[in-house]
């Protein structure tokens, strides 16, 4: 199974939304469902992914538009019918979407699903055996369990280490297919399973992933100067402190592959149209033009506003593309052709991309007169 090259059809694909089905939704842990949406023969290219890649789902609850990311929890070839999408949805403290999502949620019900996008995808090729390893926490699982399926799909001699965070046992998601792995790859995958709030037999595997038990785990079970590609999901203090962890023992930027989960349900949920913004008389103003889809917009935004880019995309057209809203997922990402921005935070945009131009429109704030942004390069 190759899976490793990009696809074809995501190297010029816009993330658009098509209406999907639900087939079939599975309790996986008292606060986790998976859910199943079937994709139609018309559509099987669109939903064309590779593994660790997300969706976002989009829904209207009351009078507002919701939209949540979630990733794809198996490998595209790791499925039992064709045609066929999984995500794993984990309810958050206060989540609009996701406890609506866990109470109401069944089959046959339709929701609004983007083509799939990401860059939490292994570099792994065929013919090249490789030792991977993943540090994972609560639902950070989810994309990389399709990872694990496919590199070790992928080639008999490559081997994978994964490391999984959970509070008990009764938390942790996807336990049944993580043991079937292990049965089916004895030789080939080590997996350590460490639980916060409940004793294992092996101090090591019990307890918080802090500095001290990470770099224990390091130097134990997964020996860093063994290991070809890391794969980091979780929270992003323990995705940072894996991150600093691995380049401390040299382990260079372009091998560490990460990705935080978000809800964006702290707070303001994300937009789905941009925020009215009222500019006055003879309030100085930045111009901000964006070509997508091969047409060019402009709009003004007042100075005081602060607007991001996004926001006032949004305010012209509402196919902008976008997922989070906060700076992770990179959906929203654009080149700046002219003027300059003050980005605001950003944890999807990998210092190549930097250096060739790219900002996260969803957190970036015109700094000159008029800025440019190219969302179709």
């Amino acid at each position: 199974m190759e899976t490793s090259s990009p696809l074809p059809s995501q190297s010029k694909r816009r993330g658009a939304f098509h209406t999907l089905t639900v087939s079939a939704v599975r309790q996986l842990t008292p606060d986790a469902i998976e859910v199943a949406f079937a994709v139609p023969a018309e559509l099987a290219h669109a939903y064309d992914y590779q593994p660790g890649q997300y969706i976002a789902l989009r829904t209207t609850l009351g009078d507002d538009v919701l939209r949540r990311s979630y990733s794809i929890c198996q490998a595209p070839d790791a499925g039992e019918l064709p045609g066929e999408l999984k995500v794993a949805i984990k309810r958050d403290l206060g989540g609009v979407f996701s406890g609506w999502a866990l109470e109401s949620l069944a089959p046959g019900m339709t929701l609004e699903v983007m083509s799939p996008e990401g860059r939490f995808t292994s570099r792994a090729q065929a013919g090249e055996p490789v030792h991977c390893a993943a540090i994972a926490a609560g639902s950070g699982i989810t994309p990389v369990l399709a990872v694990v399926q496919s590199v070790l799909a992928l080639d008999d001699r490559n081997t994978f280490s994964l490391v999984y965070s959970n509070r008990t046992a009764m938390d942790t998601m996807f336990v049944d297919e993580l043991a079937d792995l292990k049965d089916r790859y004895p030789s080939r995958l080590a997996l350590y399973h460490v639980l916060t709030r409940e004793r294992r037999s092996s101090e090591l595997l019990s307890g918080r992933l802090d500095e001290e038990k990470v770099a224990q785990i390091l130097g134990a079970l997964v020996p860093v100067e063994s290991v070809d590609e890391w794969f980091l999901c979780g929270p992003f203090e323990l995705v940072q402190l894996c991150r600093d962890a691995l380049g401390a023992r040299g382990v260079p930027g372009e091998s560490i592959r990460y990705e935080l989960f978000t809800t964006g349900e702290q707070g303001n949920p994300a937009p789905q149209r941009g925020r009215p913004i009222v500019v006055d008389p003879g309030e100085a103003v930045r111009t901000i033009a964006f070509r997508l889809d091969g047409t060019t917009s402009t709009v003004t935004s007042a100075v005081h506003s602060q607007e991001t880019i996004l926001n006032a995309a949004l305010r012209v057209r509402g196919d902008v593309p976008f997922a989070c809203a906060g700076g992770v997922c990179g959906t929203c990402r654009a080149v700046l052709r002219e003027g300059t921005v003050d980005m605001v935070e950003n944890y999807a945009l990998e210092q190549e991309e930097l250096d060739r131009g790219y900002v996260l429109t969803c957190q970036s704030i015109p700094t000159s007169d008029r800025v440019e942004v190219d969302y179709d390069t």
